[in-house]
């Protein structure tokens, strides 16, 4: 037990452990705008965000739900999510392949 520690601290300092698979469900909401794969949907003014490291789409939402980055369409989709559903559905991007 005792080489586990710095594991249990590390675990225990994020809060949530990520299920991408989860993710995958919150995803279906983006696919308008981020495109099936992340790649993006010009139309809709969505970037290509498939790929992109988990902490970085994570620290983005939660800029957009506080208002430190402003993006009126976006907001229907993630006003509602939660700190799990945003871990989760940003280990989902990261698996996406363009």
């Amino acid at each position: 037990m005792k080489h586990l520690w710095p594991f249990l601290l590390l675990v225990s300092s994020y809060g949530y452990s990520q299920d991408a698979k989860v993710g995958e469900k919150i995803y279906q909401n983006c696919i308008l705008c981020h495109g099936q794969k992340g790649e993006g949907v010009p139309s809709q003014e969505g970037p290509r965000i498939g790929g992109q490291h988990d902490w970085y789409i994570e620290t983005q939402i939660k800029n957009f739900n506080t208002g430190k980055r402003k993006n009126p369409k976006m907001m229907p989709y993630i006003k509602g999510l939660s700190d799990k559903d945003i871990k989760d559905v940003s280990a989902y991007v990261m698996t996406l392949k363009i």
